[in-house]
């Protein structure tokens, strides 16, 4: 009944509907925090105040760092959210604790100190998008998939688009310390009651189908029962490299225009958010070809979008002239963002029941935790070329089109011997 319910045009219907909104914001949210440091990274007030001045692994640690806590969060703690709090109850408390971590960053002593506070930011943020997924797949009937988790994934988009030229202002307007405390109030005074208002809470819950079990118990089977998930290694596979392009462009891009391009520190920040821009439509018009494709050729919307995403980038390296740069910026991120809404949606049709959270945990988790490296392994790169680097964005992309063929014809496989079977049985 729920799902016919949410395949009409009803009031639970609309209310998913203003839920996948408030997740967008949510997203959107967490990635202008993540913004926050690529672009501090270029700002000398900042660099010294934390002994990071012309040390590029330093600074793409604090990328790498979080990104460590997230992963180890996604992994280990969505399994806990998912049998216990559920999506609406884990989005209030990692809401809350994004806040609070934020605003303690200016006060930060040492570099270690911001250090362990960028791991627990990570640890923080890690469930959220595990969260995202069992909400829209709660929510909404199987067929309808594709364009919730578009739309809420469009946030990274719309994060890394705002992120750029909002902190850039924030940093010109109050210097490095007003940027947290900006993102901090966000969290609190925009996102918090957002999710409060806007998304309802779970409608199966273990309590629904009998007595709860234990805590450890619960969570234990539910990450028991995503390692069972079908090609599991393949999609993690394209995580990873989805991840790695992700963190390794935008924590690099600012310092890659001013350092490489010879744009200034103004410019650079409207420029970071123009291919950001392109990808909320890209995003959404992934979301579009997922509902479309038959399900066994969904996995070649990896394959198109890698094949041009890294043609895009491999023409960026070579680029001089500022339009050629800015069109090569467009063309790879909107390669890119035809992928987002795949993933999610790969994970909901083949996850087993129950532990679709969980199932993405691992996959978000792990693929973080590798993708962790991009920005450290980039930025040892560039201490002595800084485009450099930027062939490691490459190579992820490769590593998506390849993966997406292979998952592909293990579709069509399948597919075929089902096929077979029923001939033979017929």
């Amino acid at each position: 009944m729920g799902a016919l319910n949410d395949a009409g045009r009803g009031p639970a219907h609309r209310r998913a509907w203003w839920g996948v909104l408030a997740l967008l914001f949510i997203v959107t949210i967490a990635y202008v925090d993540r913004v926050n440091v690529a672009v501090l990274i270029v700002d000398p007030e900042f660099l010294r105040a934390f002994g990071l001045v012309g040390d590029r692994v330093g600074q793409g640690s604090l990328m790498s760092l979080f990104l460590i806590g997230y992963g180890v969060a996604a992994l280990v703690l969505t399994p806990f959210y998912e049998s216990r709090l559920g999506y609406r109850r884990g989005l209030l408390v990692s809401l809350f604790a994004w806040a609070v971590l934020t605003a303690a960053a200016p006060v930060a002593g040492s570099l270690f100190a911001l250090l362990v506070l960028r791991v627990l930011l990570g640890v923080s943020e890690g469930p959220l998008f595990s969260l995202k997924t069992m909400f829209v797949k709660d929510r909404f009937a199987a067929e309808q998939w594709g364009k919730p988790n578009a739309v809420s994934s469009m946030g990274v988009s719309f994060g890394l688009a705002v992120g750029f030229p909002l902190v850039s202002y924030l940093l010109h307007a109050g210097g490095w310390a007003l940027s947290f405390h900006t993102l901090a109030a966000i969290n609190l005074l925009i996102g918090l009651p957002l999710v409060y208002w806007l998304i309802p809470a779970p409608r199966q819950t273990s309590a629904a189908k009998g007595a709860p079990e234990p805590r450890s118990t619960s969570a234990l089977r539910a990450f028991r029962s995503a390692l069972r998930m079908r090609h599991l290694g393949l999609v993690l596979l394209i995580e990873i490299c989805t991840l790695g392009y992700l963190w390794g462009s935008s924590s690099w891009l600012p310092a890659y225009l001013v350092d490489d391009k010879g744009f200034s520190i103004r410019a650079m920040g409207w420029v970071s958010s123009l291919p950001f821009l392109v990808g909320i439509v890209a995003n959404f018009l992934g979301g579009v070809l997922v509902d479309v494709f038959p399900a066994r050729r969904t996995p070649l919307i990896f394959t198109i979008g890698g094949i041009g995403c890294a043609l895009s980038v491999l023409m960026l390296i070579d680029s001089r002239a500022t339009a050629v740069t800015l069109t090569c910026l467009l063309l790879a991120s909107a390669c890119w963002g035809i992928q987002g809404a795949s993933i999610p949606t790969l994970v909901q049709r083949f996850s087993p029941p129950g532990s679709v959270g969980s199932a993405y945990g691992i996959i978000n988790g792990v693929g973080n935790l590798v993708a962790a490296f991009m920005p450290a392994a980039m930025g040892g790169l560039m201490k002595t070329h800084v485009a450099g680097g930027f062939g490691l964005l490459v190579v992820s992309q490769v590593g998506v089109a390849l993966a997406g063929v292979w998952l592909t014809l293990k579709l069509s496989g399948s597919v075929a011997r089902v096929a077979a079977s029923g001939a033979a049985h017929g």
